[in-house]
């Protein structure tokens, strides 16, 4: 219920002193006394608050005197302090969740270890500021012999650090330990394998190393979850958890889940993995495996198996199609940057997620996909070496939202794409050899976000019917043979969520539209290598994302993969892409001077205006520019000097002003020491100083004796080092005796 105006709440529950049980969850409420003058209600063994919208710097102190409280549920609000010590009176209490509250500490507090009958202990998403768990853990020695009867110990995502202590077999009764995504590290200790109860552990999230063996699990009979490991697949990283058990160990457990990533299984896929044939849920990604996968294995879990993930594994051979359509609630298959061949496997009729990315898969898709898998919403198939024809039954899939066919050998025209419907919201077909013009069906795809057609050979001209899809973020038709002018609707009010546009190696003429000054989330934009003419929009200035960060992309729909030239190399970005901010207008025929309108894109990364015919003075305003790491205006026809605010330009690693018609000194000092190749200034005849070998006039004659004459008595000396010393100390002392005095 709404009871957000109801300030009076509390002094109301006062008045029952017989309560038992008070539940006030998701009520809105705002406001609490933090005392009262006499409790009523102590015989209160329940109270539940969560989900409210407490915003308080203290805990309630009325709290502490319901010391029959059994049960304590506060989550999801925001008191933003450290657990009192009072908490401890609340010997009664047996569940206990303060999860999501925005509770701080160095480490869980020791008091929690007093509450001797406490079976359930939720401190999820909690900053308890990077402190370890060592000393919670040798809490609970207050309690008296075999008192202790903790069951379910939620920790994750608290900040924790340290290894985990081998106390840990002490908790016999623990059934539920999550302390996943905290910083711990270490090795997991053999202890581990005496909680005879354990049902779910799940440590993954953290930075733990060493071995794990079969002592670790030699008692966990009951254990049914298992989550270990990290998010880091980085094949050039070793792996600092390895599971060292014998091939044809049998462990005594039979998992329902298991999530193990980033450690060491492999190279076989061990009897141990063979016997868990209750599987729900598997994951066994970045492992090392390089054994094909046991399909007798997956055939036993095909009646209950709803999750599988053997990615980033070298997982090799073929996938019986026949056999793996037998998942009736299989809904999610995640096999990429694998080693597997062959035809496309067919999956369960159910599934709505499929990823075979980065695999060895051949062969043209089934004309018939639509049939077998009716229900896919996410299509993952690029990076192999598919073929053929993109079968028209694959844009029959009406509840497709990503299509991703990159790097593959498809060829033909683009035909049907229209028929996918208005949910599509991902179109990836670049890197084939698809040929034809961009349909204009493509218009009705109203919710598509991200459309990737790039390095295929389309031609003709970009459809006007694209101004229809008005929730565009990116477009990359870069790499084809296309031609015609910008269309006047790129930078109209119904396609104004553009981040990207990407137009580079195609046969595009024209003058850059001033429209595009009105997308104010553009910060990749590439139009180089085509055949554009006239001046550099003076309006650049308008592109906020380049001015000021206030953009919030915190969820990112698609992994796209895009080349960029930065720092004058072709790279590939991906999960950083949201990262970069580009302006390349390179390799076309622009004129005129660049606009000082320009240096107020203060966020820009990249700017590249080589290869055009550019006149007039590089503007000083460019050393405005204070995230510039890559400046390349080479092969212009710029004159003047190069402006000193250049050297102004910290981050700035790549400069090429090579043939214009600069003049003049070279800028010393700061970042300029560290441009010594001579050939980013080659082709300027008129440059001079380091690192050309051309001196400027008047540096022969450049001596001693033009410098400022110091003091005869030698008074700056003395106060050089006077300062020097006095310096040393109040820095010295600054910190150390702060350090000294305040202890925390």
């Amino acid at each position: 219920m709404d009871l957000h105006s109801n300030t009076n709440w509390l002094h109301v529950v006062n008045m029952l002193p017989s309560l038992l049980e008070l539940h006030l969850s998701d009520c809105r409420l705002v406001s609490h006394p933090l005392s009262l003058q006499r409790i009523n209600f102590t015989s209160l063994s329940v109270l539940d608050l969560s989900t409210n919208d407490f915003n308080t710097s203290s805990f309630p102190s009325w709290i502490f005197n319901l010391t029959s409280l059994m049960k304590l549920v506060l989550l999801r609000n925001s008191f933003n302090c450290h657990i009192p010590v009072e908490l401890g009176n609340l010997k009664s209490l047996e569940y206990l969740d303060l999860s999501y509250l925005g509770l701080k500490g160095s480490g869980v507090p020791r008091v929690l270890g007093n509450l001797c009958k406490l079976k359930t202990l939720r401190l999820e998403a909690n900053d308890f500021d990077g402190g370890g768990i060592e000393e919670f853990w040798g809490s609970f020695s207050n309690c008296p012999n075999n008192t202790l009867v903790l069951e379910s110990l939620y920790l994750s995502y608290c900040g924790l650090e340290g290894q985990l202590p081998a106390s840990l077999g002490m908790l016999k009764s623990l059934q539920y330990l999550d302390l996943s995504d905290n910083h711990m590290n270490g090795s997991i200790p053999q202890s581990l394998g005496q909680l005879s109860e354990l049902v779910v552990l799940y440590l993954f999230g953290n930075s733990l190393e060493g071995n794990i063996t079969e002592a670790h699990f030699i008692n966990l009979t009951k254990l049914k979850s298992l989550s270990i490991g990290n998010y880091s697949y980085d094949i050039q990283k070793p792996m600092s958890l390895i599971f060292n058990v014998s091939y044809d160990w049998v462990p005594p457990f039979k998992l329902h889940e298991i999530e193990i990533g980033n450690c060491k299984v492999g190279p076989r896929f061990g009897v141990w993995l063979q016997s868990q044939i209750e599987l729900v849920k598997v994951t066994l990604s970045g492992t090392g495996i390089s054994d094909s996968i046991p399909e007798e294995w997956l055939l036993k879990l095909s009646s209950q198996l709803a999750f599988l993930d053997l990615s980033y594994n070298q997982f090799r051979g073929r996938l019986s199609s026949n056999k793996l359509m037998r998942f009736p609630n299989l809904d999610k298959i995640i096999l990429n940057h694998n080693q597997l061949e062959g035809p496309l496997p067919l999956w369960s009729t159910n599934a709505t997620y499929l990823d075979l990315e980065s695999n060895l898969f051949s062969g043209p898709i089934p004309s018939s996909v639509d049939q077998l898998m009716p229900k896919l919403i996410e299509l993952f198939l690029s990076e192999n070496h598919l073929n053929g024809t993109i079968p028209p039954s694959i844009f029959n899939m009406q509840d497709l939202r990503i299509l991703s066919l990159r790097s593959n050998h498809f060829s033909g025209e683009f035909l049907h794409v229209g028929r996918l419907g208005s949910h599509i919201l991902v179109l990836d077909v670049a890197y084939n050899n698809l040929s034809g013009n961009i349909p204009t069906s493509m218009g009705l795809l109203s919710s598509l976000q991200i459309l990737k057609l790039n390095n295929n050979n389309f031609g003709g001209k970009i459809p006007d019917s694209l101004h229809n899809c008005s929730l565009l973020k990116s477009i990359d038709v870069g790499g084809n043979k296309l031609s015609g002018s910008i269309p006047p609707w790129i930078g109209g009010w119904n396609v104004s969520m553009l981040y990207m546009l990407r137009l580079r190696s195609n046969f595009f003429t024209g003058h850059i539209p001033q429209k595009l000054c009105n997308l104010g989330y553009l910060h990749i934009l590439d139009l180089s290598h085509n055949n554009f003419s006239g001046t550099i929009p003076k309006c650049f200035n308008n592109l906020t994302a380049l001015v000021r960060d206030d953009s919030n992309e915190s969820y990112i729909l698609y992994n796209e993969q895009t080349m960029l030239t930065l720092k004058g190399q072709e790279l590939v970005y991906s999960t950083t892409l949201m990262l970069v901010k580009s302006i390349d207008l390179s390799s076309n025929i622009l004129e005129g001077e660049i606009p000082q309108e320009i240096g107020s894109l203060t966020l820009l990364g990249t700017l590249n205006l080589s290869r055009n015919q550019l006149t007039g003075k590089i503007p000083s305003e460019v050393g405005n520019i204070c995230e510039l790491e890559t400046l390349d205006l080479s092969n212009n026809r710029l004159s003047g000097q190069i402006p000193q605010t250049l050297a102004s330009l910290t981050f700035l690693s790549h400069l090429n002003l090579a043939y214009n018609n600069l003049v003049g000194r070279i800028p010393l000092g700061n970042q300029f020491q560290t441009f010594t190749d001579p050939s980013i200034y080659m082709g300027n005849p008129s440059l001079c100083g380091v690192p050309l070998p051309r001196k400027c006039p008047g540096d022969d004659t450049f001596t001693a004796t033009d410098a400022k004459p110091s003091n005869e008595d030698g008074s700056d000396k003395l106060w050089f080092y006077v300062s020097t010393v006095l310096g040393f100390v109040v820095g010295f002392w600054g910190v150390c005796g702060m350090l000294l005095m305040k202890k925390s």
